[in-house]
């Protein structure tokens, strides 16, 4: 029965372009109901863009963003609101709003998306904090207050207060030291598998990749050229995605390197 699931977001021949610019070129992807996804490749590939199309921040030339079967491109605002109220996602950098509490920050889309009450949505944004390891005290102070690996928290904090089906993570170490970056990855293994949402990462960390993926799949000049279990990405018999894993500067990946 399993085995029959239809997949949880389905990605077919998706383009997106940018005047004469073309950054995704017939993408095709599958992220399995339950299942954590990572989309490695270099800076310009079309990861942030893919994201975008998903989220419906940008809007396609050509192609289908089914999510549960539903295909999310052209859609109206109230239709795709229905959908994306399954979503939680974690930003790149945290994006935390500097004008509210740490707490209010967690609460944002439980308050504004879902009309919770704020004495309601603060119990539950302190529990969100202590599923992320932070203390109720944390709760009250401002974003500016904190440093880079809480935001970091907090901004996890905030995609999971919703208990989402599906959460999007954009760059979730990035700026982070090796330690810190695996702490948060541990935790994002810990909450996904707690909740048993599907995910989708876009990163170039393959330290977080190894740790937070079941598939891996890897982006290239619009495409995915090579998609398989995070245990055969060191066997995958493929020039681009042996040479971007063990960054070396000689391979098929040619670099736009410019002078001055």
């Amino acid at each position: 029965m399993m085995a029959d699931k239809p997949p949880k977001i389905s990605i077919k021949n998706l383009h997106k372009q940018f005047g004469e610019k073309i950054v995704l070129n017939g993408l095709d992807l599958e992220i399995p109901d339950g299942q954590s996804v990572v989309i490695i490749g270099g800076s310009g590939t079309g990861k942030s863009v893919l994201l975008k199309n998903i989220l419906g921040l940008l809007s396609p030339e050509k192609g289908s963003i089914l999510i549960d079967d539903q295909d999310i491109v052209g859609m109206n605002w109230p239709q795709r609101e229905s959908i994306l109220q399954k979503v939680g996602m974690l930003f790149q950098n945290a994006a935390l709003f500097d004008s509210l509490t740490v707490w209010e920050n967690v609460a944002f889309g439980l308050i504004e998306g879902r009309g919770i009450k704020r004495k309601k949505a603060h119990e539950i944004a302190i529990d969100k904090l202590a599923d992320v390891g932070l203390g109720s005290d944390i709760g009250s102070l401002s974003p500016s207050e904190l440093s880079g690996g809480m935001r970091k928290r907090v901004g996890l904090a905030r995609a999971i207060a919703t208990d989402p089906e599906i959460i999007f993570f954009d760059e979730p170490t990035t700026g982070l030291d090796p330690i810190m970056g695996d702490v948060i990855n541990d935790l994002i293994v810990d909450r996904v598998k707690h909740l048993g949402a599907t995910t989708l990462t876009i990163t170039h960390d393959m330290a977080s990749a190894r740790k937070i993926a079941d598939k891996i799949a890897m982006i290239y000049k619009g495409k995915i050229i090579w998609a398989g279990p995070v245990t055969d990405i060191d066997n995958s018999g493929n020039d681009f995605v042996n040479q971007f894993i063990h960054g070396r500067a000689d391979g098929p990946i040619q670099m736009d390197v410019r002078a001055g």
